[in-house]
């Protein structure tokens, strides 16, 4: 039964993707198995854009999770998409409470027994769970139920984006393949660690912890006894919505400081704790009116090991330091640049986003040169998101955001600046820096006291005419094999028609015109050489004048 859901669930889907899949295999090719690639302007990608939401939004719960995760993707999807994606919201009517008390009274026991007062009637509806409003030994309590049987479809929908994975990564080429391939690991793992409300108390309960001491963050506190897998029981804090500005300036909070507590919060929870709250848009966000900020829903949430700390802290620390070339050392050290990009193209680009991340006038005309460079090579674009670092870029985009909402003028980069500063690591890298200096210089001591034999015993055998260099061409793109093959043909058409030429003027006719056909198919296949369009593995090839500077 389940397999024949999926089934459906696969035609269902496959039916609402034709025609973007559809449109999008003819911008590859423009008669899908010949022709060039057409050109697409922004207008239309927002058309499609539009069409793809209202297609996420037909489908279910699955796919608005998968939209709004692809919505922080802007390694796989356009900006035109990330920007109609982005006002996706996981809200959905309430399912009825009949059925969602099946499920409450299957994790804690009867509702009259379980609470001294339960409110039926939804205070909020998602697409994975609902929550409610209850009393608890006098307390106020919120309690999230999972959805009534979501189970099966959500089961159903992940087969069949395993299932179709195959089929888009044929459209695509190898950057976004990775890319892809990630996305859908990672959405697997993310959904059903959402559905599993166990997870979320336990990571909640961590996170909690961690601001045990700090005044200006709150988060809920966990009832177990009345939680399980499918429910989950925690305090009720109430608060201002965060992005509801007017409400906040008629409470006298200070905007910037909000924004700049929830920054620093966020830089703890990366950097120092190692595990985070990965779903910061308003809605889960609330300010009390001393300025505390009230964390909810901790179904999406992640952890961060130690050697991407120490990357991101590299990075924060070069984007501070406005070092470019250290930046890209850094994406490339996480996985994030390919080794192989146009370093000169990337400086640029990182150049623009520093400037306007601190607000920073931008030349408009150099912003079109670069967004040229960056289009000519779109289909071969450097930049993939390896699947520990994409909850971690969602949080950082979707922050940001935030932060700008409550004080447009605020300097992200700034903040998160004084923050390492505060916390000495500039100091931590200074001294790394010089242990790592001493460590060099120590080797090259040992190596130049090795280096003086060596070098005797090598002018020794030049002395005795005994000295051979032995060197070999790394050619994996098989360049020097494509430039051998079009001296030769090159020579062979030059023989051929000198040889056409004499056995003509020699009046030996038919051996001519076998002299001439001869000719022509390695003319041909000379000329073929030169004509051959480069394939993916171009974007290893030698650079030319135009890509660089």
């Amino acid at each position: 039964m389940a397999s024949l859901r999926a089934y459906w669930r696969f035609a269902v889907v496959a039916w609402q993707f034709l025609p973007l899949v559809w449109s999008y295999a003819r911008d590859r090719r423009r008669f899908l198995l010949v022709g060039g690639r057409r050109s697409v302007s922004s207008e239309r990608r927002t058309r499609r854009a539009e069409r793809l939401l209202s297609s996420l939004l037909t489908l279910g719960p699955t796919f608005i999770k998968l939209g709004q995760l692809l919505s922080t993707r802007p390694d796989v999807l356009p900006p035109e998409y990330v920007e109609e994606l982005s006002e996706l919201q996981d809200q959905v009517p309430p399912a009825e409470w009949e059925a969602a008390r099946e499920v409450l009274e299957a994790e804690v026991g009867p509702v009259g027994e379980a609470f001294d007062e339960f409110d039926t009637e939804a205070i909020s509806g998602a697409s994975l769970g609902q929550v409610y409003t209850a009393r608890l030994d006098g307390e106020r309590v919120a309690v999230k139920v999972r959805r009534p049987g979501i189970e099966p479809l959500v089961n159903a929908d992940l087969r069949v984006v395993s299932w179709a994975l195959p089929l888009l990564l044929f459209f695509v080429d190898d950057a976004r393949a990775f890319s892809l391939e990630n996305l859908a690991e990672e959405f697997d793992k993310t959904l059903r660690e959402e559905m599993d409300y166990s997870r979320e108390a336990t990571m909640l309960g961590e996170i909690r912890a961690n601001f045990a001491d700090d005044d200006g963050v709150a988060i809920p506190d966990v009832y177990d006894s009345r939680s399980g897998e499918r429910v989950l029981t925690m305090e009720y804090v109430e608060g201002t919505k965060i992005s509801d500005v007017e409400s906040l300036d008629r409470l006298g909070v200070d905007r910037h400081a909000v924004a700049e507590t929830l920054e620093r919060a966020y830089l703890q929870m990366i950097i120092e704790d190692g595990v985070f709250h990965a779903d910061p848009h308003p809605g889960n966000l609330a300010v009390r009116e001393d300025g505390t900020i009230v964390f909810y829903d901790f179904g999406m949430s992640g952890r961060v090991d130690e050697s991407v700390q120490d990357r991101i802290v590299d990075f924060y620390v070069a984007v501070a330091n406005q070092d470019i070339e250290a930046i890209l050392d850094t994406l490339v050290a996480m996985g994030t640049l390919s080794p192989e990009a146009d370093r000169a193209t990337m400086a640029e680009v990182m150049e623009l986003a520093i400037a306007d991340a601190r607000g920073e006038s931008v030349d408009q005309y150099r912003v079109q040169q670069i967004v040229s460079k960056v289009e000519d090579t779109i289909y071969e674009f450097p930049l993939r998101l390896p699947s520990n670092l994409a909850l971690v870029l969602r949080v950082a985009t979707v922050v940001e955001g935030v932060c700008l909402t409550l004080d447009p003028d605020f300097d992200f980069v700034t903040v998160a600046t004084d923050y390492l500063g505060e916390r000495g690591y500039y100091e931590r890298g200074a001294r790394e820096f010089i242990t790592e200096t001493g460590d060099r210089l120590s080797e090259s001591a040992r190596a130049s006291l090795r280096l003086a034999p060596k070098l005797e015993r090598a002018l020794d055998r030049v002395d005795r005419d005994d000295f051979y260099v032995r060197a070999a061409v790394e050619d994996s793109g098989g360049y020097v094999d494509a430039l051998a093959r079009r001296l030769v043909t090159g020579l062979l058409f030059g023989a051929g028609v000198v040889s056409t030429g004499l056995l003509y003027a020699e009046a030996a006719t038919r051996l001519a015109a076998v002299a001439a056909g001869g000719t022509l198919v390695v003319g041909l296949l000379c000329w073929r050489s030169f004509r051959r369009r480069r394939g993916p593995s171009s974007a290893n090839a030698p650079a030319t004048g135009r890509d660089r500077r």
